[in-house]
């Protein structure tokens, strides 16, 4: 069983630029009293994509402060220790990980790149939407979960679930 206390989650997407970074606002946002959120990136990009700062705006979550940063800062010894590391891309997924401190609970919520998308600028601005809705809903079935009463091995399945909704 998990405590009541604040649950540190690891958003991990290959660039660290879209969707880990819109997963991060909206947990810091929706989970802050029980959740702390963090993303990074296998290899990132170095920059956040500005058309994820623009949703979270528009979806009136905070939109500053985020970079583009490697997971290997949350691998080190003086990192933050995660409960959970969820990858939100399916390259991520299939990379070999870090060894993370604390045997976190682990799953995939992979979802396409809003980054990839090409068209008009509304075609691209509706990828971006699309991805924040989909991580929204996930993250309010993490929420939903009372996590103090399960066993990790109920945890574990139900958080790996979740990706496929």
């Amino acid at each position: 069983m998990m405590t009541d206390r604040k649950h540190n989650v690891l958003f991990i997407c290959t660039g660290n630029s879209a969707r880990s970074i819109l997963a991060e606002g909206i947990l810091e946002q929706l989970g802050s009293n029980r959740f702390a959120a963090y993303s990074a990136g296998s290899h990132p990009k170095g920059a956040v994509h500005p058309l994820a700062l623009a949703t979270l705006r528009q979806l009136r979550y905070r939109d500053t402060g985020y970079r583009s940063k490697s997971w290997g800062e949350y691998a080190k010894d003086d990192a933050a220790q995660m409960d959970f590391v969820i990858t939100v891309c399916d390259q991520a997924a299939g990379e070999v990980c870090p060894i993370w401190p604390g045997q976190p609970i682990t799953a995939h919520w992979g979802l396409p790149d809003p980054a990839a998308v090409e068209g008009s600028d509304e075609i691209k601005h509706r990828a971006f939407m699309d991805a924040a809705v989909t991580l929204k809903r996930r993250i309010e079935f993490l929420l939903s979960l009372p996590l103090a009463k399960l066993e990790t091995l109920a945890i574990q399945r139900e958080v790996r679930d979740i990706g496929t909704r």
